[in-house]
């Protein structure tokens, strides 16, 4: 089960304090320490040089390992008082004030932030009562995310209605959450007890979302390496191909695919897999005269009807 982000940020602000205690500290003896495994201590020290005390790039934690022992070289650089300038303290007064507000925080999270807010805004001054005058309302996706956040910490079952684009439909489904991750919008993968498989669901089309009082228990599966990105199609999808015009040449920036070649009138012949080649039928409704799906015919074919029912729809207007 992957950490949330919440533990993993508190886990972080710890580790700051005890390696500034224990210079060349074993990679083992930190990771037992601290209940984790040594590779999700290699990930946090991964992180925390590009954490710091100044948001303009300065002034960054010089920490490294070597595999067995851990070095930061810079503890007394950031060890000075924090001097915040008024657009930083403004920032972040604002930021803090939004995250408070999040369903799905725990309490004492809750009141810890409230009481770090109160010093800051103390501490800063006149910047403060600026920041009053801003505010920040989190959209529902901020509320989803809260949501499988608490769900992934207590290890719960969640209640989905979620928006299917491929079928254009509500579902309702129970998940077992596995982890939050971004690839460009925010996701959660989970599985699925209505498909009885891994699913990965956009945190912006989930409709309604309710924390249930089941244990979760997805089975132990592998985390899939998403560093080449969400979509990645197997060898073994079935094959699609569009045929596009020059307005629609972004296809192939936008969908990882087999070859794309030119065609005369500046156009392209793109050939894709998926494992849900239905899922491109709205790919074709979006390219309108732009470009249309060549094979399978079956596809094609669904396009095209979805397209005349959508063109008679607006004649009965």
């Amino acid at each position: 089960m992957a950490a949330n982000a919440i533990d993993q940020t508190r886990r972080m602000l710890s580790l700051v304090t005890y390696l500034r205690e224990r210079p060349g500290a074993h990679v083992a003896d930190v990771a037992r320490a601290f209940g984790i495994t040594e590779d999700e201590l290699i990930s946090d020290l991964d992180v925390l040089p590009m954490c710091g005390t100044s948001f303009r790039g300065g002034d960054l934690l010089d920490i490294d390992t070597d595999g067995d022992r851990i070095w930061w070289h810079n503890p007394d650089d950031v060890a000075a008082p924090l001097r915040l300038a008024a657009d930083e303290a403004t920032a972040l007064l604002v930021a803090a004030r939004a995250v408070a507000t999040l369903p799905g925080l725990r309490e004492s999270d809750r009141e810890a932030l409230l009481r770090a807010t109160a010093k800051l805004e103390a501490a800063a001054g006149e910047a403060a009562g600026a920041s009053s005058r801003l505010s920040v309302t989190f959209e529902s996706e901020g509320g989803v995310f809260a949501e499988v956040d608490r769900a992934i910490s207590e290890r719960k079952r969640l209640w989905l209605r979620y928006y299917s684009p491929a079928r254009d439909e509500l579902t309702e489904r129970e998940v077992d959450p596995i982890r939050l991750f971004a690839v460009g919008h925010t996701y959660m993968e989970a599985w699925c007890r209505l498909s009885e498989a891994r699913r990965t669901f956009r945190l912006d089309r989930v409709a309604e979302i309710r924390i249930l009082d089941e244990h979760a228990a997805p089975p132990e599966l592998e985390l899939r390496d998403l560093s080449e990105g969400l979509v990645q199609p197997s060898a073994d999808d079935p094959e699609v191909v569009v045929e596009v015009g020059p307005g629609g040449r972004w296809v192939a920036e936008y969908y990882p695919h087999d070859k794309a070649e030119e065609l005369p009138d500046g156009g392209l012949r793109i050939t894709l897999r998926t494992p849900d080649p239905a899922s491109l039928r709205r790919l074709g409704l979006r390219l309108g005269s732009d470009g249309r799906i060549v094979a399978p015919v079956a596809l094609a074919d669904s396009a095209r009807e979805a397209a005349a029912a959508a063109l008679a729809a607006y004649d009965g207007i």
